[in-house]
């Protein structure tokens, strides 16, 4: 028997990542979009926990022109593993990291003076003409320059032989919801410096500024290209934004069984006593917890055991959680349960898990954590031909 590391048993608690169905979602992604409308896929934060490798890889085969990413850490892992395309570095850059974004084509957001010119100076070092894209501040009062001091900024990189305008983008506060005041002003106020640019025939290749939110709800802001995170991975920014028929959620998180306790009137579960048994009753032990990502609730939700809702008795703990299975008598040890997913005609969805948390869809999905193996499933699908694929509207 080989009882090397790499062929230890599986821990029974699980991400599962459904490939196909992201290849789906991007399917339906491009195919609501004009054809000269480019793709850029949010894989920031491992693709939102799904794996950003995987999802990259499916992503070009779809269409994808390239990758929104935080961290050079996190560039550099898709560089290693042979991704080619665009990676465009979302934020701020310290000096120390730009010889490795000119040394591995990574694209930089240009937001400071400083940075613009250190830039450049690596760049010529290098011999290379390397693309930036300038992040324009239009009232989200983070990364950026102001929209009324923006042209200084962007003549100082047109200036510089070393480095292309390639982008100009800025990003909404609040695109997916039912008013749209601010976000209008915002796309306005942008506006005015591309106008400004136009009229000064400085050329950009990729103007850019919706999110998810903006792909769905604000058509006339789609530009040249759009930044697509969340709705990647089938979930919706918001309940009240437009829905895109056929998208579906792609990551689920599973467990099995561990134990059954048969409990007797008045007995207690888990830490502080939290549930008292009202009458005889069977729980079952997951081994997953709020170590694992789970908030940390009690008597609070379910999981779906055999197509049924089990719901969760007492307090979550690290690495467990216990099950109320009085009323699915057939469910048995190493049992699969699912905490998010479908089962059945049963589905809780990660909003569900948001309300548990009293958080959002975006801190759900990047907050399960590492020990949980990820799993991915599905992952045979050949590309859609691409004239089906990026058909336009």
């Amino acid at each position: 028997m080989n009882l090397c590391s790499e062929n230890f048993p599986q821990r029974p608690a699980w991400t599962e990542i459904d490939l196909g169905k992201l290849r789906r979602n991007l399917q339906l992604i491009r195919r609501d979009l004009p054809r000269a409308v480019k793709l850029l896929a949010v894989v920031k934060d491992e693709a939102y926990g799904h794996g950003a490798l995987e999802v990259a890889r499916i992503a070009v085969e779809e269409g994808a022109w390239g990758f929104g990413l935080s961290t050079l850490e996190e560039a550099m892992t898709l560089r290693d593993a042979g991704i080619t395309a665009p990676l465009l570095l979302l934020g701020e850059r310290q000096e120390a990291e730009l010889e490795w974004c000119v040394a591995h084509n990574l694209t930089v957001c240009v937001n400071e003076p400083h940075t613009l010119r250190r830039l450049a100076k690596i760049a010529a070092d290098f011999g290379k003409q390397v693309p930036v894209h300038v992040k324009i501040h239009t009232g989200m009062s983070r990364y950026g320059v102001r929209w009324d001091e923006a042209l200084p900024l962007i003549e100082r990189v047109v200036a510089e032989k070393t480095l292309v305008l390639e982008g100009v983008m800025t990003h909404f506060s609040q695109s997916d919801e039912t008013e749209k005041t601010f976000a209008n002003l915002q796309f306005a106020r942008f506006n005015e410096v591309l106008h400004a640019l136009a009229e000064r025939k400085v050329p950009v290749k990729l103007r850019h500024s919706c999110n998810s939110g903006g792909f769905l709800d604000l058509p006339h802001a789609h530009l040249d290209m759009v930044r697509v995170g969340i709705l990647l991975y089938g979930v919706f920014p918001s309940q009240v934004c437009r829905q895109l028929p056929g998208i579906e959620p792609v990551m689920s998180v599973k467990a099995k069984i561990a134990a059954i306790q048969k409990l007797k009137p008045g007995e207690v579960v888990g830490y502080g006593m939290r549930y008292t048994a009202p009458t005889e009753r069977r729980i079952a032990v997951l081994p997953i917890g709020y170590g694992d990502g789970f908030p940390r609730v009690r008597n609070e939700g379910c999981a779906l055991i055999h197509g049924r809702r089990a719901p969760l008795l007492g307090g979550i703990a690290m690495d467990a959680l216990m099950v109320d299975i009085t009323e699915i008598p057939q469910a048995q040890m190493w049992d699969e349960a699912v905490l998010m997913g479908r089962q059945g005609d049963h589905e809780i969805t990660v909003r569900d898990i948001a309300t548990l948390k009293k958080s959002v869809t975006y801190d759900v999905l990047t907050n399960w954590r590492l020990r949980l193996r990820r799993k991915s499933v599905n992952g045979h699908q050949q590309p859609a031909n691409s004239m089906e694929t990026v058909a336009a509207k």
